[in-house]
């Protein structure tokens, strides 16, 4: 065999090893997905799928300051070609969205969960319904006085057999010397003709760490009914008074 020959057979063999490199390239770039950058000036986005051909794109958007901005959701209804756009303003930073249909009427709820950054880290709800042509936004319901006592923020959410699902701990304390209890308030959200209504699933008065957790509406009964068993009996020893004085009148 020729010099030349040889030649040609080392170049070929070159060209074979430079091509199956060229192929284990890509396959290991693709083992490695790239997460997706937003584009100034959206800050959030997430999609979901609540049924075939039907997507709900979220997102957050605006410039400058961090904690307020604007929500965008966009309806995409592949299969009946429709395309529809829900704004709204936002006070906080999207962490999470959920989606339900706790009232059962086959239409889905969509929940933004936002947080506002301040002394403590607070929680907001912003509920939309989507009907086959309208939206209708859902007032979310504030913590009561009692809901809120002990709370710092920090909530955990979630659906559970179609109901939405609110937690967090409750601490002792204000201010940054606030402490956690070890106990967790949790609540049930259920949702009927537009309105949501709460159930509170977990017991204050349970004791944690051999402090018991008594509520405010605990107290006010008993002492209420203390206060009743006084003047009942104030009442009865003032009858009595007045009976034997009558005896004594009567024998004279």
């Amino acid at each position: 065999m020729s010099v030349r020959s040889y030649f040609f057979i080392l170049i070929g063999c070159a060209i074979l090893s430079g091509c199956a490199q060229e192929q284990k390239k890509p396959a290991n770039l693709a083992s490695v997905p790239k997460a997706p950058v937003l584009i100034d000036p959206f800050k959030f986005h997430k999609m979901i799928e609540v049924a075939p051909g039907q997507y709900y794109d979220i997102f957050s958007w605006g410039r400058g300051a961090v904690d307020t901005g604007s929500l965008l959701i966009l309806h995409s209804d592949s299969s009946g070609r429709k395309f529809t756009t829900t704004t709204g303003d936002l006070n906080g930073t999207i962490v999470d969205v959920y989606n339900s249909d706790m009232d059962i009427d086959g239409h889905p709820e969509i929940l933004l969960q936002a947080k506002r950054k301040d002394t403590i880290n607070y929680t907001t709800i912003y509920a939309f319904e989507f009907y086959e042509s309208r939206v209708q936004k859902l007032d979310f319901p504030k913590l009561t006085n009692s809901q809120r006592k002990g709370y710092r923020g920090n909530d955990n959410f979630y659906i559970s057999e179609g109901k939405f699902i609110r937690e967090f701990t409750i601490y002792e304390g204000s201010g940054p010397s606030a402490k956690p209890t070890g106990a967790k308030r949790k609540l049930e959200y259920t949702l009927n003709s537009n309105s949501f209504n709460v159930k509170q699933l977990s017991k204050d008065s349970t004791s944690v760490k051999g402090k018991p957790l008594v509520s405010e509406s605990v107290k006010k009964p008993v002492e209420e009914k203390h206060t009743t068993t006084k003047k009942s009996e104030k009442k009865k020893h003032h009858k009595a008074v007045i009976h034997k004085k009558k005896k004594k009148h009567h024998r004279r």
